[in-house]
């Protein structure tokens, strides 16, 4: 049984297809449906059950396919290593973060990363901090981008940049003209918040608990264009850094309030890696370029 079969079993069952995979892989999917069907019969047990929503892992495929990513994002750490060395500037870049350094801050740096690199590729997701990280311990990705998380287990924090969390409302809400807001005077109104695996809605609930405060959540979801759409119509508020609405009070549409509390004021964005794993070439120089903007960026600025 060859590597490349391996290769192909990974990518079926992390596209969950036949034909998205071939299509990545740039093989005909015959020849995957191939060689999936030869190392099911060297097993002696099904891997993939197909059906009409497409394909699942069986038990044995679930045990398999975790036993080999690793080795296969290894093989294709080790082939793009071994080009780098014959001056060639090729692979992919795996990552995940949250909404809003996708808005503001990722394509800057992905342009002038591209500039230089322009043979590399990316994979970018908009993920639940909590789901990066599962994500990087899994050796789904190279790097997560998460909001205040602290320390997990097997996670490496490489660069850990200030954000705290403020009070977003729109210039009409009566809290709108406050230098500084309670987390009191957060819970005496409707807010829309991000759901329980979004490091922000841990925070806020954490420190709530804490204060015996109930807040009156109106809405919970895991898009935050909605909290802030709530909020611009005036009646609900929501939370976050002053990041995730730079474009809204740019345009006079939300303010920024600060919120007087050590823990929500202390809040960060952190860039994440694997503690125990070693990065690609592409993934290590995209690293050293999204940390070094990460040191020009401010964060914290509460000024509305």
């Amino acid at each position: 049984m060859n590597l490349n079969t391996y290769k192909y079993f990974n990518e079926v069952a992390a596209t969950g297809s036949i034909r998205r995979a071939a299509d990545r892989l740039h093989v005909a999917p015959s020849a995957i449906s191939r060689q999936i069907a030869l190392l099911e019969h060297s097993l002696g047990i099904m891997l993939l059950e197909r059906s009409n929503t497409g394909i699942q892992l069986t038990p044995a495929g679930m045990m398999l396919e975790r036993y080999t990513r690793k080795m296969c994002r290894d093989l294709d750490r080790i082939h793009e290593s071994i080009k780098n060395l014959k001056g060639l500037r090729q692979g992919e870049v795996k990552m995940w973060v949250i909404e809003a350094v996708v808005q503001e801050v990722l394509p800057r740096i992905m342009t002038e990363f591209n500039k230089n690199y322009p043979a590399i590729q990316f994979s970018i997701n908009t993920e639940s901090s909590d789901r990066t990280i599962e994500a990087i311990v899994s050796d789904e990705i190279d790097i997560g981008i998460v909001y205040n998380l602290g320390n997990r287990a097997g996670i490496e924090i490489v660069k850990q940049c200030p954000a705290p969390v403020q009070c977003l409302v729109s210039p009409t809400h009566p809290l709108a003209q406050r230098h500084s807001l309670t987390l009191e005077d957060i819970c005496a109104y409707p807010v829309a918040l991000p759901v329980s695996s979004f490091g922000l809605r841990q925070t806020f609930d954490k420190v709530t608990r804490s204060l015996h405060l109930i807040p009156q959540s109106i809405v919970n979801t895991n898009n935050l264009e909605l909290t802030k759409a709530m909020a611009i119509a005036g009646r609900t508020l929501t939370i976050g850094p002053k990041l995730i609405a730079v474009k809204e009070i740019e345009q006079g549409l939300l303010c920024a309030v600060p919120v007087d509390n050590n823990a929500m004021a202390s809040a960060s964005i952190e860039i994440c890696v694997h503690r125990d794993r070693s990065l690609s070439s592409a993934a290590h120089q995209f690293l050293k370029q999204v940390c070094k903007e990460f040191d020009r960026i401010t964060f914290s600025s509460s000024t509305p």
